[in-house]
């Protein structure tokens, strides 16, 4: 997921364009950071159970843009950069690794250990079938 970027010269000074890119992908962090929290809170309003679907969405939905940006970048559609920004910063402050096995430790801890392995299975087998639905898109549009 790292792209070459020039900028950073002999001296280990930043020029401009890689500081451009760097709060560019700051920025679409946040971004994803936001678009995360309000998604997962709707999604958990909603729901009304103590099981975490919202941060399940959100890391399945979030896979398959990965696989999706990916693609488009590998037909030229999306350039290097603009995959930069949406994989690395947007989609990078939008999925949670982190998020999801704590939540997974929180249902084991409260006694509903299958629980806890079914949701973080399914995070795993359904961010790894999002993603390979995400590339398939990229190359059919």
């Amino acid at each position: 997921m790292y792209v070459e970027i020039s900028g950073v010269g002999k001296t280990g000074c930043m020029d401009g364009p890689f500081l451009v890119q760097l709060v560019s992908i700051g920025c679409a962090g946040a971004l994803g950071a936001v678009a995360r929290y309000m998604l997962g809170y709707m999604i958990t309003r909603r729901a009304g159970s103590t099981f975490p679907f919202g941060t399940l969405v959100i890391n399945v939905s979030g896979s398959f843009f990965i696989g999706l940006v990916f693609a488009l970048t590998a037909r030229h559609v999306v350039s290097p950069a603009i995959q930069l920004i949406l994989a690395t910063g947007f989609l990078g402050g939008y999925t949670t690794f982190s998020t999801m096995s704590w939540e997974g430790v929180q249902l084991a801890r409260g006694g509903r250990m299958w629980a806890s392995v079914l949701y973080l299975g399914e995070n795993v087998v359904l961010g790894i079938l999002a993603v390979a639905l995400g590339i398939a898109a990229g190359w059919w549009f």
